[in-house]
Parts: structure tokens; C-alpha cells; sequence
């Protein structure tokens, strides 16, 4: 009996996938109707993109939209390649975290020639043609910076002689990168006792920012503050310090760019002196504008992150909610 009821529901279940599968068009982008969104993410290059891939995963799976996910592993030729893949599958919706800021023009051109709809997220490009993308979803690297650069004036304000700071920069050629390094410039340069005596790329990794300022430690006598564009490269300095011997959050004051649980605690402990909060759970606020975008409607061109700063009382009060 039980077994005749299993293969009546069975049946039935076969019955309801055939119907759903006729009933989806070939061009709606989806199986019944559902929204399909391919999503071309920049790598898991540090623990902010591991939570923005986590959140963007996520909030598909709860806003009912079909995700087609590639991971880039920080080459733009691997996000190319998947964005045409994604236009010859004929998703609904293209979204995706530039590698890097130029270089988009003739594969989001077919992406329109496509009539697919394409929405920047987390990182902006350069192209001069606004029509090759419906919005921007993200945070305003540029006030990364200065607020970091804000920190360190506070912070340096009395002191009478030269600062010497040393920079690790995010991926060579990327918005965060390009905008963080300009917002922070921007506010020293109001002061010339604020000396960047060395700046370099660590490519956003907690490996490359360690590499690097063992590097830094070696060519420059004098370190007073460590900006790092975002906590993981911090995070790998951190270990470079320690091992020349030095204290970091005290010998070398750090500030850094992401607010993620491993930089938290170490700000928490001292280690690190401020993060100014980038915020990764973009995940509902996209599935939200893909459903806009996907049924036509007009969404702003630009819109922005709600983030926040922290210092230590601050990260030791956030860490236990902290999500990511």
C-alpha cells in the first residue's frame, strides 16, 4: 500500500516537473518561470568575498531566483569568459564584481546586443558608457579612504614630526584599490608632515600582504602607521611585525578597510588600532534589484552600502553578532 501511495506521489511529482518544464519558455530565463541570474564573482581571494559569495548564495536560494555562480579566481579573462557563457545560456539577469576597473566594453556590449540587463556589484568600472549597465550596487570606496585617512590625522594630530606610513594596496587596477588609495591621499595631503614612504600592492591576500611588509620592514628604518586596504592584508603584516620583533597597534599603528570577524578580533586585542567597515551582505539588496531589473522596471543608477567605523571597544561590543 505504502509503496503504491509512494509511486502515485512519484508520479505525480514527474507529472508536476514536465508541466513546469513545458511551461517555461526557452528565453525566460529559468525553469517555471524563475528568475535566472548568473553571477561572475571575482575570486575567494580574502574573508570579505568568502561572506559576499555566502550572502549573494544565499538570498538566490531565498528569493526563489536560480543562480549560475563562477568564481574568477582574480583574473579578468575568467569573467569575461563567464559572462559570454551566461549570455549564451540566456540568463534573465548578469551580475558581477569587476577584477578590475576597464577593459568591459565589448563583452557588456554583447550583453546588451542580448537585451540582458547587467548589474555592477561591489566594484565599478570606468566605462564612459553608462547604458552597458542598469546599476551599481556598493560602497563608496573613495570615503573608505578618507575616513581612514580621518583616523590617522586624529590620531597624529600632535605629533611634531614626520609620519611615516607605509601602504599596502589592494589588486592593481581595481576600484577598492584606485579609490581607497585617492581617498586617503586626499586627506593627507592637507598636512606634509604625512609621508607614504613606500606603497605596494598586496593583492587583497593575507599570503601577499605578509610578503610585502616583511619587504617594508626591511627598506624603511622608520614605520609609524601601517594603512592597509583591507584587513586580510593587514592581517598578514601583522605576522611580519611580530616577527622583526615589533608590536603591532603600538610600534606600528595599523588602519584597515572590511570590518570582518579576524580583523575585528585583532583590533579587539590591540593589534590593529581602526577599520573602517566594508560591508559584504549584498546578497538580499541584489536578488531585490535583479527582480526589478528582470521585470523592466527602473532602478536608481547608483546605490549604496550602509557601513559604519570601529575601534576597539567598538569591535569588542560587535564581534559576538558579527556575521561575518
Amino acid at each position: 500500500m505504502l509503496k503504491k501511495r509512494w509511486a502515485a506521489a512519484a508520479a505525480a511529482a514527474a507529472g508536476l516537473v514536465l508541466l513546469t518544464a513545458c511551461g517555461s519558455g526557452g528565453s525566460s530565463g529559468g525553469s517555471g518561470g524563475a528568475v535566472t541570474l548568473g553571477f561572475a564573482q571575482v575570486g575567494a581571494e580574502s574573508g570579505w568575498r568568502t561572506a559576499n559569495t555566502k550572502s549573494i548564495q544565499e538570498s538566490a536560494k531565498t528569493a526563489g531566483i536560480e543562480l549560475k555562480f563562477s568564481d574568477a579566481q582574480q583574473k579578468q579573462e575568467n569573467q569575461i569568459s563567464a559572462i559570454r557563457s551566461y549570455i549564451q545560456q540566456k540568463v534573465k539577469v548578469i551580475a558581477f564584481s569587476p577584477v578590475v576597473e576597464s577593459g568591459w566594453d565589448t563583452v557588456l556590449k554583447e550583453a546588451k546586443n542580448a537585451n540582458i540587463p547587467v548589474i555592477l556589484t561591489d566594484r565599478a568600472i570606468d566605462s564612459p558608457d553608462k547604458s552597458l549597465y542598469k546599476t551599481f550596487l556598493g560602497s563608496d570606496f573613495v570615503a573608505e579612504g578618507k575616513k581612514a585617512g580621518e583616523w590617522l590625522t586624529k590620531e597624529f594630530g600632535s605629533a611634531t614630526g614626520q609620519v611615516n606610513i607605509v601602504e599596502l594596496q589592494g589588486t592593481t587596477g581595481s576600484a577598492p584599490a584606485n579609490d581607497r588609495k585617492k581617498g586617503f591621499g586626499d586627506v593627507i595631503a592637507a598636512d606634509p608632515k604625512y609621508k607614504i614612504v613606500a606603497s605596494q600592492t598586496g593583492e587583497f591576500t593575507r599570503a601577499k600582504g605578509k610578503e610585502v611588509m616583511e619587504a617594508f620592514l626591511k627598506s624603511q628604518p622608520k614605520i609609524d602607521v601601517l594603512y592597509a586596504h583591507n584587513d586580510d592584508m593587514a592581517l598578514g603584516a601583522i605576522e611580519a611585525i611580530e616577527a622583526a620583533g615589533k608590536v603591532p597597534g603600538k610600534d606600528i599603528k595599523i588602519v584597515s578597510v572590511d570590518a570582518v570577524k579576524d580583523g575585528m578580533q585583532a583590533l579587539a586585542d590591540g593589534k590593529i588600532n581602526h577599520i573602517v567597515e566594508c560591508n559584504p551582505l549584498l546578497g538580499p539588496q541584489l536578488m531585490d534589484l535583479v527582480k526589478k531589473v528582470a521585470a523592466g522596471e527602473q532602478v536608481p543608477a547608483r546605490i549604496e552600502t550602509q557601513e559604519t567605523e570601529f575601534d576597539s571597544a567598538a569591535a569588542k561590543a560587535a564581534l559576538p553578532q558579527r556575521q561575518y
